[in-house]
């Protein structure tokens, strides 16, 4: 057994120490106490706000009056009822559904059902899809 020397004992001692307090300990009220009566140096003070709530509630109370007098009613734009008219023509021409429409242009059917009822948002993207399944120019002149 080669590489195996004689056993030694290690006679070094071994501190074993209790863990520093922690930030909250050093706050505890027995902590605050045990110092006072020691005599050491002891700071306290008082935070901005501390204990209340008006931090929260200040930052909306400046929105609140502006959202209540805004009277603009904001919508999104819907496809346009010619868009919807000529699509529909269109996929009735190439004698499609609106399933085969969609799996053409890699979309879902709802996208199409959108569209011909008018409940969509335009996006350019897919009206240029469309444009180019079904041949035909749907949006401005014909």
């Amino acid at each position: 057994m080669a590489g195996i020397g004689p056993i030694r004992q290690d006679w070094e001692p071994v501190v074993i120490r209790k863990k520093a307090p922690t930030a909250a300990a050093k706050k505890d009220e027995k902590a605050v106490n045990a110092a006072r009566r020691s005599g050491a140096e002891i700071e306290t003070m008082k935070k901005y706000n501390a204990g209340t709530n008006k931090a929260a509630s200040s930052g909306t109370s400046l929105n609140t009056k502006r959202l209540d007098d805004d009277t603009e009613n904001l919508a999104h734009e819907r496809v346009s009822s010619d868009l919807k008219k000529n699509l529909m023509q269109a996929r009735l021409d190439k004698k499609m559904t609106q399933a085969q429409l969609a799996q053409m242009i890699n979309e879902k059917p709802q996208v199409i059902q959108e569209y011909e009822s008018g409940k969509a948002i335009p996006n350019q993207q897919i009206i240029g899809k469309l444009e180019r399944a079904l041949g035909t120019k749907l949006r401005g002149k014909k």
